[in-house]
């Protein structure tokens, strides 16, 4: 059996090494998420929404596609209350298989149930999101002031936004979850903005 040659090696060590790092960065933000408390990520989550509303990406929009919060991400809930008084229609995703796709939902108390990785979804029998220009406001690990992204690991949005190429994207974010750089690789699609409690990052 030949030796691989030293490209590969090369390759397989980067992967190995990218893999380590986001592996890491991923333990350190989640210690930061819990090390804050409920009113404090209320808080910070509230100063993102007011940055958000100013973007006109948000303001054109007629549908946006946000995420259901989870475990100190930035809360999504008085956003998607704020998008339905503006007129906009919210859909949310939903795991099916290895893909994500997003349903319409007019409430958060009637429309939701306990889902994949007990995150809640929008309930099967509700009306496909079916826009290519929607909003997406998408959340993630950590970010650099670049716009790299580091996710959880499961690869639903570079997939989704892989078929869905006309989507206006929006990160949101707190400010500890920015870095200076963070591990990626070059095949990663890139939000065209962050939002933070603090910043905007374009």
């Amino acid at each position: 059996m030949e030796p691989l040659p030293i490209w590969v090696k090369n390759m397989e060590k980067r992967e190995i090494d990218l893999k380590i790092q986001k592996k890491e960065l991923r333990k350190e933000i989640g210690r930061l998420r819990r090390a804050h408390t409920d009113e404090e990520i209320h808080k910070m989550s509230l100063d993102v929404l007011e940055r958000i509303r100013t973007l006109p990406e948000y303001q054109d929009a007629e549908a946006v596609y946000a995420y259901v919060d989870y475990k100190h991400e930035v809360e999504t809930g008085d956003l998607i209350r704020l998008a339905w008084q503006d007129g906009k229609r919210v859909a949310v995703p939903r795991v099916c298989g290895q893909e994500m796709r997003f349903f319409y939902i007019t409430s958060l108390e009637d429309d939701l149930e306990e889902g994949s990785f007990g995150i809640r979804e929008p309930k099967e029998d509700l009306s496909p999101g079916d826009e290519e220009d929607a909003l997406l406001l998408m959340p993630g690990v950590a970010f650099d002031t670049m716009r790299h992204r580091v996710g959880y690991g499961g690869g639903f949005y570079d997939r989704f936004l892989e078929a869905h190429t006309g989507m206006v994207t929006v990160a949101l974010a707190f400010e500890f979850q920015l870095r200076k750089e963070v591990p990626f690789e070059e095949f990663d699609i890139r939000p065209a903005k962050v939002v933070t409690e603090k910043r905007i990052v374009t």
